[in-house]
């Protein structure tokens, strides 16, 4: 059997446009909280965005040599290139027209290849050290080192042992304790006399001691020397690469200033000149604005002179 809803009933569940709804049912606080949690809920973002509403893309333009896309800023004008380097660059590719940019990276190999060639015009060779410079060069990283880290990073512990023994064999503490060890030595001897000594008179033991230390000592001292020459050979290698990129990158910031100082000056006589036709214009103007005054000047004289 239906239940007629009464008139006080029916009034409330009619909405503001006349309209009759009907009561949701009732539903408990656990499935409230289940509700809000879906309803704070972030909506699914697609994974990609449609053209004109996410971040615009970074315009790339293409490569004069290889073609492949860059970003602006990761493109250099031959034009605005040292002209030794820009010619080197059209060498190879004669078609490209003015204006034409090219990518960093092709830019270091030229620049590598170009520093190659000046080395081996000037040297006649082409040595690993001068490679190593220009690699430097092309990467603008830094080529000095550590040689006294390097080196202890390759020394053993016999070497380390023999060194610190040579060290010690050059020291006065040294010379003055082994010029002890042979006083006490000698004077034991004398002292106990020929009956009771251990080495007497000529202290045959003593100089068979002091040959050994002696056949010993030599052999540590020389094996030292090789590896100081070793770490001096590796400083002077250290010292030619840097002195090499130095006079290298000094050469290379001459012949840029002089490029620049050419191209700003042809610039500034340029605007030079320009100025001066506009101050020989406007020196012009004013010259004939004058003439006309004058002539004005003369008509209303004459006029009022009639």
């Amino acid at each position: 059997m239906s239940t007629v809803p009464k008139p006080s009933e029916q009034a409330a569940n009619e909405n503001d446009s006349g309209g009759e709804y009907f009561e949701a049912p009732t539903i408990g606080d656990h499935e409230a909280e289940l509700v809000a949690d879906e309803a704070l809920e972030a909506p699914d973002v697609p994974d990609s965005e449609p053209a004109g509403h996410g971040r615009l893309k970074p315009k790339r333009k293409p490569s004069a040599i290889s073609g492949r896309k860059f970003r602006k800023r990761d493109l250099v004008r031959i034009d605005d290139l040292r002209p030794s380097l820009a010619d080197r660059i059209r060498s190879d590719h004669p078609d490209l027209p003015r204006g034409a940019r090219i990518s960093r990276e092709e830019l270091g190999r030229y620049r590598m290849r170009y520093m190659e060639e000046l080395l081996q015009q000037e040297h006649g060779e082409f040595s690993e050290l001068d490679r190593q410079v220009v690699e430097s060069i092309a990467r603008q990283d830094t080529i000095s080192e550590n040689s006294e880290e390097e080196f202890e990073e390759h020394r053993s512990f016999a070497d380390r042992v023999s060194d610190n023994m040579a060290a010690f064999g050059g020291s006065w503490w040294f010379l003055i304790s082994f010029g002890s060890v042979l006083a006490v030595w000698i004077g034991i001897n004398l002292i106990a006399g020929m009956s009771s000594a251990f080495d007497p008179y000529p202290f045959i033991l003593l100089n068979l001691l002091l040959s050994c230390i002696a056949a010993i000592q030599a052999p540590i001292i020389m094996m030292s020397q090789r590896r100081t020459e070793a770490k001096d050979r590796l400083r002077s290698f250290n010292d030619y690469r840097v002195n090499l990129k130095a006079e290298l990158e000094v050469r290379h910031l001459h012949e840029k200033l002089d490029y620049l100082i050419s191209r700003q000056w042809t610039r500034l006589a340029e605007m030079q000149q320009m100025q001066l036709d506009a101050m020989h214009e406007l020196t012009g103007a004013k010259k004939a604005k004058r003439a006309v005054r004058g002539v004005r000047r003369r008509t209303v004289k004459g006029g009022a002179g009639d």
